[in-house]
């Protein structure tokens, strides 16, 4: 599987520094990638322990993976959040990319894949 465009829209109030909350969110929406597509973290069932060996193992999107990401600010200052009409950006970014890239794969193959990381030949 290939993700080939993201597109992420955020309400996120006033926002301060739109270069640092943009980066926040960048780096959001490419673990949200790296959790639909190749992060897979093993567990022994018995123990209740991590498995993989190293980060070696463990593997996450890199710059060649990760494609061209689009973020927008909407909405307007926020009052009833706080005096400046401000909300945290935090990692925000993450949320909803592994269900958005499942929903895509749904749409064009038919097949709902409900384990991540996200793989056709699994179910």
């Amino acid at each position: 599987m290939r993700v080939r465009r993201m597109v992420g829209a955020f309400d996120r109030g006033r926002i301060l520094n739109p270069q640092a909350a943009r980066s926040q969110l960048l780096g959001g929406m490419t673990m949200g990638l790296g959790m639909a597509l190749s992060e897979a973290g093993h567990v022994d069932p018995r123990m209740a322990l991590v498995v993989n060996g190293d980060l070696g193992e463990y593997l996450v999107p890199v710059q060649a993976d990760v494609p061209r990401i689009e973020v927008l600010f909407v909405g307007e200052p926020d009052p009833s959040t706080a005096p400046l009409g401000i909300k945290s950006v935090g990692e925000i970014g993450i949320t909803g990319v592994a269900a958005a890239i499942a929903n895509a794969v749904y749409n064009a193959t038919g097949r709902r894949l409900r384990d991540l990381p996200l793989d056709l030949r699994a179910s």
